[in-house]
């Protein structure tokens, strides 16, 4: 088999580092962390290697709620990109902004994903078949398209977050119809409930581990393309249903306010 690469973004929180730890077991898997903390970064493939004996696990710096660091991440990308797992997610309690004055959750949870699929399309396209995995979650609903960053409505972060993964289920859609035709598959997931910080912030304790909620992220990501689809969200290793999947009409509102943030 031949090397495949994984970029798995907020690789350092529970989920994600057990993302790549479970992508890692395979050896002919190169797993590439999307991180903001150096240490963090270098502690958890240190942990990586020694828990799977895969040396191909390496850092890339970046903060995935600011765009222009997200495009010097992919300028600076040597290589191909096979995988592509969106999994970085912020739950502060209170409203706050990038330094770009972008609410905090709009910006990562939604933005983040946006622009990393952005950036690295043309990677993707030059790779062959490639797959593209948005963690999302069960938890979804009640998104305002005019109201995005609570700006109008009071900040509330459970309720920001539910908007954020209503979105993230959308604009997979949005970007499997954009990328079928380069052999580009696009999914979203619900990985499970754990307990971590950001459930912790959201009120949440979680009764599933880590490894648990990595299994249906890593299924998707790890499927042959002649397994693979496109345009699906999935709980638990199985398609359902999602109705914020069909609303055709707000799906690409959504995508074209989306777009409106990558001129800041």
């Amino acid at each position: 088999m031949s090397q495949q690469v994984f970029l798995v973004t907020g690789a350092t929180g529970a989920i994600g580092k057990a993302i790549a730890i479970q992508c890692a077991i395979d050896h002919n898997h190169t797993v590439v962390l999307a991180c903001r903390n150096k240490d963090k970064a270098k502690s958890v493939i240190n942990e990586i290697i020694q828990l799977t004996g895969n040396l191909s696990i390496f850092s890339a710096l970046v903060d995935l709620s600011n765009y222009h660091d997200i495009c010097q991440l992919a300028e600076r990308w040597s290589g191909p990109l096979h995988v592509l797992i969106n999994n970085a997610a912020s739950a502060p309690r209170r409203r706050q902004e990038t330094r770009e004055g972008i609410e905090l959750q709009m910006a990562t949870n939604v933005l983040g994903y946006f622009w990393m699929v952005k950036a690295f399309t043309d990677i993707l396209k030059n790779s062959g078949s490639a797959q593209i995995i948005n963690v999302a979650s069960y938890w979804a609903g009640g998104l305002d398209l005019n109201d995005l960053e609570f700006n109008k409505r009071p900040y509330h972060n459970d309720t920001a977050y539910r908007q954020s993964k209503q979105a993230n289920r959308m604009l997979s859609v949005a970007f499997s119809d954009k990328l079928k035709p380069y052999r580009i598959h696009v999914n979203s997931c619900h990985p499970g409930d754990v307990n971590s910080t950001l459930s912790h912030n959201l009120g949440f304790g979680g009764h599933e581990t880590p490894g648990q909620a990595a299994q249906t992220p890593v299924w998707l990501a790890t499927r042959s393309y002649e397994q693979q689809t496109t345009g699906f969200y999935y709980e638990y290793m199985r398609a359902v249903p999602c109705l914020f999947g069909r609303d055709k009409e707000a799906i690409q509102k959504l995508f074209i306010r989306c777009e409106t943030y990558t001129k800041i």
